[in-house]
């Protein structure tokens, strides 16, 4: 379908600025983040002494290697307020994560963060063909998570109209869709699905809302996945990334006219590829995990945080800034079955590409005796409810077999037979085995 394209005057003068001015830029923020990291927060006056590094140390962005990581661990270390740079008195919202896995990460916004994380959304906004006056329904969870606010503010500034209906209640997602009729939803892929089958269920096409773009992100998704819902919903689907720890989303977005990996906005966020077990700095290119140092935050600087998140940095095409490659797994995520690697997204693109089933799909790892097991549970759609599943499961499983290389058992449900997200992010892997 048409795409919509960049009207003049709506891009910024830094995004088509030269890669001369904009790693000057870069130098001197990250000069003046680590000094304010290392005047402020005790944690990484201890760090950077114990590596023997000092702020003054970095001459040229590429000194920045010899500074030491951030991870999850030092956030939820230093719970709560921990790792700010300001005063808690100055914090104007808090947001943390989940806590699923242990004492959650909680992250700190003044209100000049507030002003540049809105400012950088609507960035992504406009990338990804938004406009003032546009109907945007926000579908993504609001609360402690920050996909919800953070998608407000940006679509506020913008200039657009807010629908905030945050996650859940699926059926009066549908109604509000067709009703208020919105240029634009923000959400999770795995929940745009749901989403989609919502509009199946009641009738209704949904190629023929009024939607025209899709702002996806929160979790992985493959290039598979976005076929899938450009074809079923009749939209653009554009990827958004962003991190709680490192602002939330909209450190990197997709631009409309291209749709070639998310665009790193790299005035307020350097990034780096390193390699997951050795931390040595990649070049641009190369696959590895992403990590990030903030160049502007006031509460929470973050220093060379490990994502976790697989994935390249390459050239400039629609904008100055580099761009990323499609997240392809998170190297915690990694499922290692019998010496095999393997990664959730891998088995989506299979799972996509057979025509019966819906999209919705789980793995389930257990460990008989000394050896691990995946069983890949999946389901079709409503109208091959009645085909030869177990053949089609047959398929699937050989698929794997031939292309990942890994021994599975494949189930294939009936529909709605897998459990659906209705807010937050999908949960692909169920790991039953012993801890």
């Amino acid at each position: 379908m048409p795409v919509k394209r960049p009207a003049p005057g709506d891009l910024e003068a830094i995004e088509t600025a030269s890669r001369d001015e904009i790693s000057a830029l870069q130098l001197q923020r990250l000069r003046a983040t680590l000094r304010h990291a290392y005047d402020r927060v005790p944690h990484y006056r201890r760090a950077f002494d114990a590596q023997g590094v000092h702020p003054d140390d970095l001459k040229q962005l590429a000194d920045l290697s010899r500074f030491p990581f951030t991870a999850k661990k030092d956030l939820r270390d230093n719970y709560p307020f921990g790792m700010f740079a300001v005063p808690r008195e100055q914090v104007a919202r808090l947001h943390a994560s989940s806590g699923t896995t242990g004492k959650p990460t909680v992250v700190g916004y003044t209100l000049k963060d507030i002003d540049t994380w809105a400012e950088l959304v609507a960035r992504s906004i406009r990338a990804s063909g938004g406009r003032p006056g546009d109907l945007v329904h926000v579908s993504y969870g609001y609360g402690l998570f920050t996909g919800g606010l953070g998608a407000h503010y940006g679509a506020e500034r913008v200039g657009c109209t807010v629908i905030p209906m945050s996650g859940g209640q699926t059926e009066k997602q549908v109604q509000l869709l067709c009703d208020f009729r919105p240029d634009i939803i923000m959400v999770t892929p795995s929940y745009m699905q749901v989403i989609i089958e919502e509009f199946v269920r009641q009738g209704l096409d949904p190629r023929e809302s009024s939607l025209k773009v899709g702002i996806f992100g929160a979790e992985p998704w493959t290039e598979a996945m976005r076929q899938e819902i450009e074809g079923r919903a009749g939209l653009d689907a554009v990827d958004i990334y962003g991190l709680s720890e490192v602002m939330g989303p909209g450190v990197a977005n997709e631009c409309i006219e291209s749709k070639d990996g998310p665009v790193i906005w790299e005035d307020h966020f350097y990034p780096e590829i390193i390699d997951p077990e050795t931390g040595e700095v990649l070049p641009d290119g190369a696959e590895g995990e992403l990590v990030f140092t903030s160049l502007t935050k006031e509460a929470l600087p973050i220093v060379r945080y490990r994502t976790r998140d697989l994935t390249r940095l390459l050239p400039p095409t629609a904008r100055s800034f580099r761009r990323m490659s499609k997240i392809v797994g998170r190297s915690d995520d990694m499922l290692i079955i019998r010496g095999v690697n393997l990664f959730p997204t891998q088995i989506e693109e299979l799972v996509l590409q057979e025509g019966p089933l819906s999209g919705q799909y789980q793995l389930v790892v257990t460990r008989e005796g000394l050896l691990d097991e995946v069983e890949v549970r999946c389901e079709v759609q409503p109208a091959h409810a009645g085909v030869d599943r177990v053949a089609l499961g047959a398929r699937l499983q050989q698929r794997i077999k031939t292309l990942i290389g890994v021994n599975t058992t494949v189930s294939v449900g009936l529909p709605d037979s897998i459990e659906r997200t209705l807010v937050g992010k999908a949960r692909r892997v169920i790991d039953r085995r012993p801890k």
